[in-house]
C-alpha cells in the first residue's frame, strides 16, 4: 500500500515506487519511467565509476571489446572502425575501451551528470541528452558500423523499436554488441526478463529478415557482488 501510495502522489515516478511494486509482482512489467532512471543516474554519476569498478570490479566494456576482437578475427576483417554509437554510454567506460579501435565515438544517456562525466574524458566526437531510441531517432540511415550497448538492456522496454533503429542506423556489414547478465536462475527477476527479452527480439527480427543476425558470442565474469561472481552474455548481431 505505501508504494501504491507513494506512486500515486509522484506522477514521474522519480522514486521508482512503480519498479518497486513491478518487482514485488503487484504491478504488471513495464518500462521504467524516463524521469525515474534520469534521477537515477545523475544521482549515482559522482561515485558510479568506484562503485562499478573499485568496488564490483565490472568488466563488461572488455568483455563487449573482446568479443568484437573475435568476431572480426573470423570475418577474416580488421579490428577498426569508422563511428560507433555507444547507447546508455554513462561516463564512458565502453569509450575507454574501444578509443583505440573507433575513429569516432558517439555517445547516448539519459542522464545529464552522466553525459557531463562522459564529456571529460574527451573520447567522443558527440554526446546526446537521450533516450536511447529517441537519440537512434534522429541519426541519419546507414550512419554507423558499429553500435554497443553495455548493461543498458534492462532499461529498455520496447525491444521492437530498439532494434528498428539499430538496424536503420547500422550500415551493411555492421555490428550490434550488446552485453547483460547472463539470464539465469540466479539472475534478478527483471534484470532476467530484459535479458531475455532482447535474445528472443534479436532472433525473431532476424529470422524475419527485418534486423540484424544475432548469436551469443561468448560468456564471461562481468562483475563480482558480495563476493559472488556474476555472469554476462555478450550478444553480437550483424546487418547483411
Amino acid at each position: 500500500m505505501a508504494f501504491r501510495t507513494a506512486e500515486m502522489t509522484d506522477p514521474g515516478d522519480r522514486n521508482g515506487a512503480g519498479l518497486r511494486l513491478m518487482r514485488l509482482g503487484a504491478a504488471t512489467i513495464a518500462g521504467m519511467r524516463p524521469t525515474y532512471v534520469k534521477a537515477l543516474f545523475d544521482q549515482y554519476a559522482p561515485r558510479f565509476e568506484a562503485a562499478l569498478v573499485d568496488d564490483l570490479d565490472y568488466r563488461g566494456p572488455a568483455l563487449l571489446l573482446a568479443a568484437v576482437a573475435v568476431t572480426r578475427a573470423a570475418a577474416g576483417r580488421p579490428l577498426i572502425f569508422s563511428r560507433a554509437i555507444d547507447l546508455g554510454c554513462g561516463t564512458g567506460l565502453a569509450a575507454r575501451a574501444f578509443s583505440a579501435v573507433v575513429d569516432e565515438i558517439i555517445g547516448i544517456d539519459l542522464s545529464p551528470r552522466m553525459i557531463e562525466r562522459a564529456r571529460a574524458t574527451g573520447l567522443y566526437a558527440e554526446l546526446d541528452v537521450s533516450e536511447i531510441v529517441e537519440g537512434l531517432g534522429g541519426r541519419p540511415d546507414g550512419c554507423a558500423d558499429l553500435i554497443l550497448a553495455a548493461d543498458v538492456m534492462v532499461y529498455v522496454h520496447d525491444m521492437t523499436a530498439l532494434l528498428r533503429e539499430v538496424a536503420r542506423v547500422l550500415a551493411a556489414g555492421g555490428l550490434f554488441r550488446v552485453h547483460g547478465r547472463k539470464p539465469c536462475g540466479r539472475g534478478r527477476g527483471v534484470e532476467r526478463r530484459a535479458a531475455l527479452r532482447l535474445w528472443r527480439k534479436l532472433r525473431a527480427s532476424a529470422r524475419r529478415r527485418r534486423g540484424p543476425r544475432a548469436r551469443p558470442v561468448g560468456i564471461g565474469i562481468v562483475s563480482h557482488e558480495s563476493g559472488v561472481q556474476v555472469p554476462g552474455l555478450v550478444v553480437v548481431a550483424a546487418k547483411a
